[in-house]
């Protein structure tokens, strides 16, 4: 059964990657965004999310339910308010009986998430703020 969050609460990984952890598991894949302080020359102080909590949920829901049909296991977790750098942002994990479903399924929900689920960044760059997903 999936795990799916959006909290304005610290992401502790520990916690999560328990969620994973199954004995029909042999391949568990994490991914684990953080805030940076420099996309190309542009330097970032800090990051606010915000979420239309419902629906970004719901769509959640619906990247994960194929994997957890096709027997691996999904845990999401995305924060939302300010954010410092290094803060954690987002945490994917994917627990797959084989590490290669893990890695495909891990990449695809959190690719998947960044183009489609209803949760926006602005951040606050040392020239202006900047709108994102």
């Amino acid at each position: 059964m999936s795990y799916i969050q959006i909290t304005d609460q610290p992401i502790e990984v520990g916690p999560l990657y328990e969620k994973l952890v199954a004995p029909e598991y042999g391949g568990i894949d994490m991914f684990v965004g953080t805030v940076r302080q420099w996309t190309g020359s542009i330097e970032t102080t800090r990051i606010e999310y915000s979420a239309y909590q419902p629906m970004a949920e719901r769509e959640l829901e619906k990247l994960a339910a194929p994997i957890e049909a096709a027997g691996g296991r999904v845990v999401v977790v995305h924060r939302i308010g300010e954010l410092a750098l290094t803060d954690i942002a987002v945490f994917v994990g994917v627990a797959a009986p084989h590490r290669a479903e893990a890695f495909n399924w891990c990449r695809q929900v959190i690719d998947t998430l960044k183009q489609e689920v209803p949760i926006w960044k602005k951040e606050f760059d040392t020239d202006k703020v900047r709108w994102g997903n």
